[in-house]
């Protein structure tokens, strides 16, 4: 497969995750915007980081390393937003905005 291919399909994910992020007033929603928007990078970067160097293997442990610091920032945050909702019962960003005050 080719490089255009990767990158056209990291594109295509994170201009999806950018369009739920922007449009979505859940908070869960959000989130999963940003998810694929980081999805998205991570295949453009491991699709290049390929493409430079086939045979090194620094790139598949860097976009492990990210991959997993993603899934841990993801379930910090589904605690946070889980431990609103039980607080304050708040469930969109709207809401969520009134805290700071």
């Amino acid at each position: 497969m080719n490089l255009e291919l990767f990158l056209i399909t990291a594109a295509a994910l994170f201009c999806v995750g950018l369009y739920g992020a922007l449009t979505q007033q859940s908070i869960v929603m959000l989130m999963m915007g940003l998810e694929l928007m980081l999805g998205g990078v991570i295949l453009a970067a491991g699709a290049a980081w390929h493409h430079i160097a086939p045979a090194a293997a620094d790139g598949q442990v860097l976009i492990v390393v990210a991959i997993t610091a993603m899934a841990v920032e993801m379930a910090i945050g589904f605690a946070v937003v889980t431990a609103l909702f039980r607080s304050r019962e708040v469930d969109t960003t709207d809401m969520a905005a009134e805290l700071r005050e």
